[in-house]
């Protein structure tokens, strides 16, 4: 199969073509996929089913392969193009044709949808993309290059193009990518049975929302009604009198993390989208929300490994870009440390055995701060740490790792006694301990809220600094002690 044969296929086969089959129901197609056992308890796709469609794939039995994929929902049509090999996603898609409807396209991963994207040609995937919610479109067409993204835009509708350009400029992960510009806003002068009548008439407007904005005559949000209200309330009353005023409007630079929180806050199901203006450009949806908050927090804690993006789709030459490079910052503080060793070569070289034990101080140090690390990063993204309670928690991470030091003291003190019978020695690692585990969680709090104050991410480069901090006073807390004390 050719490059070509692939993008003529798929190109005589979009989705709204005439000769495609109805879509099924989403329940439908649940029940179907369980009934054709693809799908396990869990709803993940069997491995053996899984090998079934390799099997006809290989076999270039189209039929069967459509035949296998054509009961499943579009996500996990879409998870089944993740769990295929790069070089057997083309095949699939060739095979499967009109059930590359937008709906797979929009629940693909990023880095396979932006493979096969880049795979069909720009008045297809243009095609593809006037059919998403604008936050879809945005979301399939910001990852491709600037040559290939003008070229879609070109072949796309002047409205469509304008919306998708529009939201482009926005920053990334911010509302104004988030976004759909899919809503509907009827001015306050409306009556109850107007905005039905205007409902039923209107047949461009969305096809599923669970509000309505009522504006002013500057577009400027000034309340909602949810279609609940609208049903159960006589057509003579204004929607002035019937709206609801309490709203939370997002600004369109707002971050997707902050927005993410807000609807977490205040339990929203929807939320206006305003610009500089106060006006009402766009709404953001909880099923959009869930991605995100999925996303924010499979990222905090990738970059607190420094493992980059962690998508098992990745590109490995990207993969180990974004791996290497935090190793290697990883090097650099290592040596840090262990010139901090050797300091002391002749206190080691008289008494060997701390050699042994040292470690032990730096790497229990090393997992305290980790701890704490996670604890307070997670508390700045979910802003339960605040300018307000900045003190209070640095004092309270000041007592859990004094009593974490004293206990692990206590034990490893007592162990290196009785084990080598030299209580000097229980005595100076104890303290070692505790000298270490104090300074594990102040850096494990202040390096995070140092970085956030300066408008840094705290994920990224936390974890090296607060490494780098429990080793050397690790090593140099524990063999400055037993040089002071007389023991080497």
């Amino acid at each position: 199969m050719t490059q070509t044969d692939l993008d003529e296929e798929l190109h005589d086969r979009a989705p709204d073509a005439p000769d495609a089959p109805p879509e099924p129901e989403p329940e439908a197609h649940k029940d179907s996929a369980k009934d054709s056992e693809s799908l396990d308890e869990d709803n993940h796709l069997k491995s053996d089913f899984v090998r079934s469609v390799k099997d006809a794939l290989h076999e270039d039995d189209f039929e069967r392969v459509y035949d296998l994929v054509e009961p499943l929902h579009p996500a996990d049509i879409a998870d089944l193009f993740e769990l295929f090999d790069e070089r057997e996603r083309l095949g699939l898609a060739r095979a499967i044709r009109d059930l590359m409807s937008v709906e797979v396209i929009a629940e693909l991963n990023d880095w396979v949808r932006e493979a096969l994207v880049e795979a069909l040609p720009a008045d297809v995937v243009a095609e593809i993309a006037e059919q998403l919610d604008t936050d879809d479109a945005v979301a399939m067409l910001e990852d491709l290059d600037e040559e290939d993204q003008q070229a879609v835009l070109a072949e796309m509708e002047p409205e469509d193009r304008a919306a998708i350009e529009s939201a482009l400029s926005y920053p990334e992960e911010s509302a104004g990518r988030l976004m759909s510009r899919d809503f509907v806003a009827v001015p306050e002068t409306m009556t109850v049975g107007d905005l039905i009548d205007f409902l039923r008439e209107h047949r461009e407007l969305p096809t599923e929302f669970w509000e309505v904005f009522i504006v002013d005559p500057m577009h400027r949000p000034i309340g909602t009604c949810a279609l609940s209200w609208i049903l159960r309330t006589p057509r003579n009353i204004p929607l002035y009198d019937v709206m609801a005023r309490d709203q939370t409007l997002i600004p369109a630079d707002m971050d997707q993390e902050e927005v993410a929180l807000r609807f977490q806050k205040y339990a929203l199901i929807s939320a206006a989208v305003v610009d500089e203006a106060g006006r009402l450009i766009g709404q953001i949806t909880v099923d959009d929300i869930v991605h995100i908050i999925q996303e924010e927090a499979s990222e905090d804690i990738l970059r607190l490994s420094g493992a980059g993006d962690g998508d098992i789709n990745e590109p490995i030459l990207v993969t180990v870009r974004t791996r290497l490079a935090w190793l290697v910052v990883n090097l650099g503080t290592a040596m840090i440390a262990s010139s901090v060793v050797g300091l002391f070569q002749g206190a080691i070289a008289k008494f060997a055995i701390l050699a042994v034990l040292m470690p032990i101080v730096s790497g229990m140090g090393g997992n305290a701060g980790t701890q704490t690390l996670a604890v307070v990063v997670r508390a700045i993204a979910t802003n339960q740490l605040t300018d307000s309670n900045t003190v209070r928690m640095i004092l309270r991470e000041i007592r859990i790792a004094l009593t974490n030091g004293f206990a692990l003291g206590a034990l490893i003190g007592t162990g290196t006694w009785l084990l080598f019978q030299n209580p000097l020695l229980g005595a100076v690692i104890a303290t070692a301990m505790v000298v270490n585990n104090l300074t594990a969680g102040l850096a494990g709090i202040l390096v995070p809220v140092t970085l956030d104050r300066f408008r840094i991410d705290p994920a990224v480069s936390s974890a090296v600094f607060v490494t780098t901090a429990t080793d050397t006073m690790g090593f140099f807390s524990f063999l400055g002690l037993a040089v002071l004390t007389g023991l080497a």
